[in-house]
Protein backbone atom coordinates (compact mmCIF):
# COMPACT_ATOMS: atom_id res chain seq x y z
CA UNK A 1 0.00 0.00 0.00
CA UNK A 2 0.91 3.55 -0.49
CA UNK A 3 1.40 6.64 1.86
CA UNK A 4 -1.00 8.72 1.44
CA UNK A 5 0.23 11.63 -1.53
CA UNK A 6 0.91 14.89 -0.43
CA UNK A 7 -0.24 18.06 -1.52
CA UNK A 8 1.65 19.85 -3.94
CA UNK A 9 3.87 22.71 -2.99
CA UNK A 10 2.19 26.04 -3.47
CA UNK A 11 3.63 28.40 -6.04
CA UNK A 12 7.29 29.84 -4.71
CA UNK A 13 9.70 32.21 -6.06
CA UNK A 14 13.26 30.78 -6.33
CA UNK A 15 14.27 32.93 -3.49
CA UNK A 16 11.31 31.55 -1.00
CA UNK A 17 12.00 28.33 -1.84
CA UNK A 18 15.68 29.19 -0.56
CA UNK A 19 13.92 31.11 2.26
CA UNK A 20 12.20 27.34 2.79
CA UNK A 21 15.26 25.12 2.61
CA UNK A 22 17.67 27.45 4.49
CA UNK A 23 15.17 27.64 7.65
CA UNK A 24 14.44 24.11 7.43
CA UNK A 25 17.96 23.04 7.66
CA UNK A 26 18.36 25.78 10.37
CA UNK A 27 15.52 24.43 12.25
CA UNK A 28 16.78 20.59 11.83
CA UNK A 29 19.85 21.87 13.57
CA UNK A 30 18.25 23.38 16.31
CA UNK A 31 16.45 20.25 16.70
CA UNK A 32 19.42 18.45 17.10
CA UNK A 33 21.13 20.64 19.26
CA UNK A 34 17.77 21.26 22.14
CA UNK A 35 19.19 19.90 25.39
CA UNK A 36 15.56 18.63 26.53
CA UNK A 37 16.10 15.74 23.91
CA UNK A 38 18.05 12.82 23.99
CA UNK A 39 21.60 13.02 22.56
CA UNK A 40 25.19 13.30 23.12
CA UNK A 41 27.44 16.12 23.40
CA UNK A 42 28.93 15.11 20.18
CA UNK A 43 26.14 15.53 18.10
CA UNK A 44 24.91 18.23 19.65
CA UNK A 45 28.48 20.05 19.09
CA UNK A 46 28.74 19.02 15.10
CA UNK A 47 25.10 20.45 14.88
CA UNK A 48 25.96 23.52 16.44
CA UNK A 49 29.27 23.65 14.00
CA UNK A 50 27.11 23.44 11.07
CA UNK A 51 24.96 25.55 12.34
CA UNK A 52 27.10 28.91 11.95
CA UNK A 53 27.22 28.02 7.84
CA UNK A 54 22.89 27.46 7.44
CA UNK A 55 22.57 30.52 9.51
CA UNK A 56 24.53 32.47 6.89
CA UNK A 57 22.96 31.17 4.20
CA UNK A 58 19.67 31.59 5.63
CA UNK A 59 20.60 35.43 6.12
CA UNK A 60 21.68 35.10 2.29
CA UNK A 61 18.28 34.19 1.25
CA UNK A 62 16.40 37.07 2.78
CA UNK A 63 19.26 39.63 1.82
CA UNK A 64 18.74 37.92 -1.88
CA UNK A 65 14.46 38.50 -1.40
CA UNK A 66 15.05 42.16 -0.25
CA UNK A 67 17.48 43.14 -3.04
CA UNK A 68 15.03 41.86 -5.54
CA UNK A 69 12.27 43.95 -3.99
CA UNK A 70 10.28 40.82 -2.50
CA UNK A 71 9.95 42.96 0.84
CA UNK A 72 7.07 40.99 2.19
CA UNK A 73 6.95 37.75 3.75
CA UNK A 74 3.59 36.07 2.33
CA UNK A 75 3.34 33.76 5.28
CA UNK A 76 -0.22 32.04 4.39
CA UNK A 77 1.97 30.92 1.78
CA UNK A 78 5.53 30.42 3.27
CA UNK A 79 3.28 28.21 5.80
CA UNK A 80 1.35 25.84 3.37
CA UNK A 81 4.71 25.13 1.90
CA UNK A 82 6.47 24.49 5.09
CA UNK A 83 3.48 22.32 6.41
CA UNK A 84 3.74 20.44 2.73
CA UNK A 85 8.11 19.99 4.25
CA UNK A 86 6.81 18.33 7.38
CA UNK A 87 7.57 21.69 9.04
CA UNK A 88 5.43 21.00 12.11
CA UNK A 89 7.26 17.96 13.16
CA UNK A 90 10.77 19.93 12.50
CA UNK A 91 9.95 22.61 14.29
CA UNK A 92 8.24 21.00 17.25
CA UNK A 93 12.28 19.01 17.74
CA UNK A 94 13.12 22.56 19.05
CA UNK A 95 10.60 23.35 21.67
CA UNK A 96 10.88 21.98 25.45
CA UNK A 97 8.61 18.93 25.76
CA UNK A 98 5.84 18.81 27.68
CA UNK A 99 6.26 17.67 31.44
CA UNK A 100 5.38 14.07 31.79
CA UNK A 101 3.79 12.79 34.82
CA UNK A 102 6.14 10.30 35.83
Amino acid sequence: MLPPELPPLPALTRAEGELIDCYLDVVDLLGRINPAHHGDTYRGLRAAQALVGKAAELRDALATMHQRGETELHAQTLRRALRVLDGDRRTARVTVPPQSDS
